[in-house]
C-alpha cells in the first residue's frame, strides 16, 4: 500500500469542520449506505447472498481511514439494515429461523474483531510512518547544518585568499582571483542546497547560476551585468551541480580575459535547458573569438575544463557561431536524474 494512501485520516480532513466524534459518525454512516447500496446492486444479480458478506469490507474501509469509531458505526448500521431488511421476517426485528440470531450475533462479533485488527494495524502503519518522518527530519536538519558549515569554511577559504590579494604581488592577483572564484563556485552550490522544496542533496540550478554569474560581474566586470542568465526550474545533485558551476565558472572567466581586449560593452550569456535527450549548459560571448590554435594550446585552461566537465557526466562541446565564442556542456538524459 503507498505510504500517501496508508497516511490518510479522514478524520483529520474533517476536524476543521466537525468534532472527532461526529466525523467517526458520519464516516461510518457514508460507508454503512455505500455497503446499502453495494448490497441492493448484487442482489440483482445474485438474491438471497449473504446478509453480512459486502458488510466487512467496508468496515475496514472505514476503520483504516476513519478510525474505529467509523468502523463500529458501519458494522452496527449495517447490522441493524439487514436484521430488519434482509433477514426473515422483513420489516421487523422478528426471527423467522431462530438460528438467525446466533448468526447475527457471530457476525457483528465478527465484524468488531475486524475493527480491533484493523485500528491496530492502522495505529501501528501511522507510528512507523511518524517516526521514519522524524528520522528524515532529523537527518535533514543534520545534513543542512553540515553543508551550512561546509559553506562557511569555503566562504572563510575565499575571505583568505582576498585578504592575501592585497599583499600578494601584482602578478600573482589573477590566479587568485581564479582560485576565489572556484572556491566561491562551490560555496554557492552548498548556500542554494535547502531553497524551496528540494529535495535533500539538490541544487536549483537557477539562483544557484544566478548567484555565481553575479560575483563574476563583480570581480571580473567591475559589477555591470555583463553575464545574464537564463535556466530552466531544474535542479541537479549537489557534486554534478559543482561541477557545472566550474564550468560555466572558468568558461566565463576565459571571456572576461580573452573575449573583449578593446571593448568594455561585451555581453556574455549562460543558457541551461533541457531537451528530450539531453540537459544543455551553454556559455556565449560577443567577443573577438577564437582560433582552433588556441584550443589546442590551451590556453583557455581546456584541460581543467574538460575534467569539470567529465566530472558533470556530460561532454562539453565547442559551437560555431558567426560572432564570439560559444561552448556547451551536454549532459544525457541518462546523467540527469
Amino acid at each position: 500500500m503507498p505510504k500517501r494512501l496508508l497516511k490518510i485520516d479522514l478524520v483529520d480532513r474533517f476536524s476543521p469542520y466537525l468534532p472527532e466524534p461526529a466525523a467517526q459518525v458520519l464516516i461510518g454512516f457514508v460507508c454503512a449506505t455505500l455497503a446499502v447500496l453495494a448490497r441492493g446492486v448484487v442482489d440483482i444479480v445474485f438474491p438471497y447472498a449473504g446478509p453480512f458478506a459486502l458488510t466487512f469490507p467496508f468496515v475496514l474501509f472505514a476503520t483504516l481511514f476513519g478510525r474505529w469509531g467509523a468502523g463500529i458505526g458501519v458494522m452496527c448500521f449495517s447490522a441493524l439494515y439487514a436484521w430488519y431488511f434482509v433477514l426473515p421476517v422483513v420489516n421487523s426485528f422478528t426471527f423467522e429461523d431462530p438460528r438467525d440470531g446466533p448468526r447475527v450475533v457471530v457476525n457483528v462479533l465478527s465484524g468488531f474483531l475486524i475493527v480491533a485488527l484493523a485500528e491496530y494495524f492502522r495505529r501501528f502503519v501511522r507510528k512507523v510512518l511518524l517516526d521514519r518522518d522524524a528520522i528524515a527530519e532529523e537527518r535533514r536538519l543534520l545534513l543542512e547544518e553540515l553543508d551550512h558549515r561546509v559553506k562557511n569554511n569555503f566562504t572563510m577559504v575565499s575571505s583568505m585568499v582576498r585578504m592575501e590579494l592585497r599583499s600578494a604581488p601584482e602578478a600573482a592577483h589573477p590566479s587568485l582571483r581564479i582560485i576565489q572564484g572556484r572556491v566561491e563556485s562551490i560555496a554557492r552550490a552548498h548556500e542554494t542546497l535547502y531553497r524551496g522544496d528540494r529535495v535533500i542533496g539538490e541544487v536549483a540550478m537557477q539562483p544557484y547560476l544566478s548567484n555565481l554569474c553575479t560575483s563574476l560581474n563583480a570581480a571580473y566586470f567591475h559589477g555591470k551585468d555583463t553575464i545574464s542568465v537564463e535556466a530552466s526550474d531544474a535542479s541537479l545533485p549537489r557534486d554534478k551541480a559543482v561541477s557545472i558551476g566550474l564550468v560555466v565558472n572558468e568558461l566565463c572567466i576565459n571571456a572576461a580575459k580573452h573575449a573583449f581586449p578593446e571593448r568594455s560593452d561585451g555581453r556574455v550569456h549562460v543558457k541551461l535547458f533541457t531537451t528530450d535527450a539531453a540537459m544543455i549548459v551553454s556559455v556565449w560571448d560577443d567577443g573577438v573569438g577564437m582560433n582552433d590554435a588556441a584550443v589546442r594550446e590551451g590556453s583557455l585552461g581546456q584541460g581543467l575544463i574538460t575534467a569539470f566537465s567529465q566530472q558533470a557526466g556530460g561532454t562539453l562541446e565547442r559551437v560555431d557561431v558567426d560572432t564570439g565564442t560559444k561552448f556547451q556542456l551536454v549532459l544525457p538524459t541518462g546523467e540527469v536524474p
